[in-house]
């Protein structure tokens, strides 16, 4: 699927032409450089490796990699496959890549939320009201085990840990707008991430 990354600017809301007021998300994709080509000859598959955002410093080795495209050394870089247009090394791909009314597919890391219990994680109703002497397990998780037989906790098993940081993908959120003098591109609905987040669009 080709694409662009772009970086989280933050939600806002706009009014359709029947005058429904939909949520929305704007995201600053690209301009994207062409930092490596890869082909079937030498690589054994067709992609396009793209770089996003200026980076300052860099190690020799990504400074020499980014010359090679005679761009500056980027922060983001992503693979892209399906790309009907031919790009070559150096060249630039802006946001005018979509069009408004097609669907895209985002992808982002999602904020982290640091050890969650059960109830906050998964959803869990706990215990509901405390009667019988229950003063302390209105979020507990309850039981999780079997019994004497399997006499363990099967792996899977929904319970307190790490929420969120994770990689999350929103498919078929539909392109409001394109303004492509500032590399803005507006979505329907929301996508993954804080803001200021990197997220990589496809089509």
């Amino acid at each position: 699927m080709s694409g662009l990354i772009g970086r989280k600017i933050g939600m806002t809301s706009i009014f359709d032409a029947n005058g429904k007021n939909m949520p929305c998300t704007v995201i600053e994709a690209g301009p994207c450089v062409v930092t490596q080509v890869r082909t079937k000859e030498a690589d054994g598959y067709e992609a396009l490796q793209l770089g996003f955002d200026d980076k300052k410093t860099a190690t020799k080795a990504a400074q020499g990699h980014a010359k090679k495209a005679g761009s500056a050394v980027k922060r983001k870089v992503v693979e892209f496959q399906g790309f009907e247009e031919d790009y070559n090394l150096g060249d630039t791909i802006t946001v005018e890549h979509f069009k408004e009314g097609e669907f895209v597919d985002i992808s982002g890391t999602s904020k982290g939320k640091g050890f969650q219990g059960v109830v906050k994680r998964h959803g869990f109703a706990g215990v509901g009201q405390a009667t019988h002497g229950q003063h302390n397990r209105l979020r507990a998780p309850g039981s999780i085990g079997a019994a004497s037989y399997p006499a363990r906790v099967f792996k899977g098993m929904r319970m307190a840990g790490q929420m969120g940081n994770e990689k999350v993908k929103v498919q078929n959120l539909r392109v409001l707008k394109v303004v492509a003098e500032k590399n803005l591109l507006v979505v329907k609905g929301c996508i993954p991430g804080a803001k200021n987040a990197y997220v990589t669009i496809q089509k």
